[in-house]
């Protein structure tokens, strides 16, 4: 869906607060006022506040589905240059992207179904099935190892990017970093992570037999 500049405003006023003050704790009027629009015109646009979070996840989240799956049908590229662009990728989406995010941890972490939580549910689900064959095709032309647990494999890439990310202040202190400004410190973590994830997802993955 195609957005004008007012249901952008209110999108990105939806997901600042979404990801600072949490689903509950954030009410229509103070996303209303944050994005300079009257109440009214979210209910409007998003009908409630439950349809603007699950217009908040889908406006964030089909471009990196699609692309994900446009990765994976390329002919032109090997399957291992493959894996490391979803790798650059995703890190620099959570890098970029760090309030979005949050409010995928956050909602992950809901004991409710329904909503934005079963929307995170099937995106990891389908992502999962792009990157499944992704790997199945690697191992059939002898790129890729036998015997690769992928949601594994997923679950180490998420991890590592997440905790590092949470735990900015932790890494910059044990790191001698603190000198760093907030942007040094992000482009420090981004070239840090791509380095770390490619080599360890190499010995991983990678069949350095052939």
């Amino acid at each position: 869906m195609e957005y004008n500049e007012k249901q952008l405003a209110i999108l990105n006023s939806a997901e600042k607060l979404f990801s600072v003050m949490g689903f509950d704790g954030s009410s229509v009027r103070d996303i209303a006022q944050d994005a300079g629009v009257n109440v009214a015109m979210i209910s409007y646009y998003f009908g409630s506040k439950e349809k603007l979070m699950e217009a908040v996840f889908e406006h964030k989240t089909y471009k990196m589905r699609l692309k994900v799956e446009n990765l994976v049908a390329d002919k032109t590229k090997t399957c291992t240059e493959k894996v490391y662009i979803l790798l650059s990728d995703y890190i620099d989406k959570f890098l970029d992207q760090p309030q979005f995010h949050k409010i995928m941890l956050r909602e992950q972490l809901s004991s409710k179904p329904g909503g934005v939580c079963d929307m995170v549910l099937e995106l990891k689900k389908r992502n999962l099935q792009s990157i499944k064959k992704l790997i199945q095709d690697g191992q059939k032309n002898g790129e890729f190892k036998k015997n690769i647990d992928v949601p594994l494999m997923m679950a180490t890439m998420v991890g590592t990017v997440s905790q590092v990310v949470i735990g900015g202040r932790f890494f910059k202190e044990v790191n001698g970093l603190t000198h760093l400004s907030d942007e040094e410190f992000t482009n420090y973590v981004r070239k840090k992570l791509n380095v770390y994830l490619k080599n360890l997802f190499k010995s991983i993955i990678v069949n350095e037999q052939v």
